[in-house]
């Protein structure tokens, strides 16, 4: 039986800020920016969305009357949960509608989550093979204004429905994993922010990438040939391409042009929105999947997770026929389309609008936010969640 993916649907923010307008108000280089980390722009999140909206907005686009019935588990894979207790999940059961009779929970492990909560939808589907898993990687990535983190923020939600006889990808058996107690990124409850170090982070990236993937290679006798493209966890995507160049001489000159160009349509969504954390790689996925002009059915694809701490994971699976089919380019290219431009002066003031951290009642001006499920306000130190028209 075949088990993977089915639909996958994508939500960011309606704002961006340039990022070679970013550079200049902090006395970069554009190129260091555009060229050096790979990145064109960068959506600013409002106040008014969360990882929860993120989320609800994301997986609304996939859902159906069908297979709203056929849902019975909803994982919330995020690293910018809302409470310390209650998962989203069980917020974005409410919000979208679903039975009762599901099982709601979250996971976290920096960006590895999402790749974790795949992989416990793929046993459960074995398992149960005439249910749904819907999964959501939603996150903000924030890190301050004016330090070197900056230009790695970001935001937005991926949602993915995993069922057997995917329309999209189906997973192959073999993965490969590998965790290690490091300190290259972390964000203790006190902060808002996330620690990182940044070089010893990309050092680990590039490492555990090549760690995991040579003991794929071993494992299953596979080389870079077999594969016809690799989408990478990209919190920028100048990091997925060290990677790749990292492994691309062991391979012949046709596999290099191959893995490269498919590279370049994996990054393009990327590139205009940002750090996704959780859902990084799965955006990667599905610009490669709705940009591609030449892959097709029975083309493997070989997916590189990782998440700082650090968690990481190498696994592949076989494209579906008519998988172009089960995708919603045209929407996703609307919403793209639709975004503002903000300038460095309002993208700094969204940013520090946030919640009150004491409890405070606050309603929130829902006037400038044009997404399906919103934030509306805090009230008793709970979050008012709103469906708009």
């Amino acid at each position: 039986m075949k088990i993977g993916i089915d639909q996958i649907s994508f939500q960011t923010s309606q704002y961006f800020v340039d990022m070679a307008e970013l550079a200049l108000a902090r006395n970069e280089d554009p190129n260091k920016y555009l060229i050096g980390i790979g990145q064109k722009k960068m959506a600013v999140i409002p106040p008014t969305q969360d990882s929860v909206t993120l989320a609800a907005n994301a997986a609304a686009k996939i859902l159906t009357p069908t297979n709203r019935q056929q849902i019975d588990t909803v994982i919330f894979a995020s690293e910018s949960g809302i409470d310390q207790s209650k998962s989203g999940a069980v917020y974005l059961q409410s919000l979208l509608g679903l039975p009762r009779q599901v099982r709601a929970f979250e996971v976290k492990q920096a960006c590895y989550s999402a790749t974790a909560a795949l992989q416990l939808a793929r046993g459960y589907i074995a398992l149960h093979p005439d249910k749904k898993v819907l999964i959501t990687a939603s996150d903000i990535a924030r890190y301050g204004i004016g330090n070197a983190g900056e230009p790695t923020q970001g935001g937005g939600a991926v949602a993915m429905l995993i069922s057997k006889e995917p329309r999209i990808l189906a997973l192959e058996d073999d993965s490969t994993v590998l965790t290690e107690n490091i300190m290259d990124f972390w964000r203790p409850n006190y902060a808002t922010e996330a620690k990182v170090d940044g070089h010893y982070s990309g050092h680990m990236y590039v490492d555990f990438f090549k760690e995991v993937f040579d003991t794929y290679q071993a494992q299953t006798g596979m080389t870079l040939a077999n594969f016809a493209a690799l989408a990478f966890h990209l919190p920028y995507t100048k990091m997925g391409l060290k990677a790749l160049r990292a492994v691309l001489p062991e391979a012949d000159a046709l596999t290099q042009q191959r893995l490269s160009a498919n590279f370049e349509d994996s990054r393009a969504y990327n590139q205009i929105v940002g750090n996704l954390y959780t859902g990084s790689l799965y955006l990667s996925l599905l610009s490669l999947l709705e940009k591609t002009q030449t892959l097709q059915a029975g083309d493997r694809l070989g997916l590189f997770s990782y998440g700082s701490g650090a968690v990481s994971e190498f696994y592949s699976g076989i494209l579906q026929a008519n998988f172009k089919q089960a995708l919603m380019p045209e929407q996703h290219q609307a919403m793209f389309a639709a975004r503002q431009q903000v300038d460095v002066p309002t993208y700094e003031q969204l940013f520090n609008q946030q919640l009150p951290t004491d409890g405070s009642t606050v309603e929130l001006d829902l006037s400038h936010d044009p997404a399906q499920y919103v934030l509306a306000g805090i009230k008793a130190d709970q979050r008012q969640y709103k469906k708009q028209v």
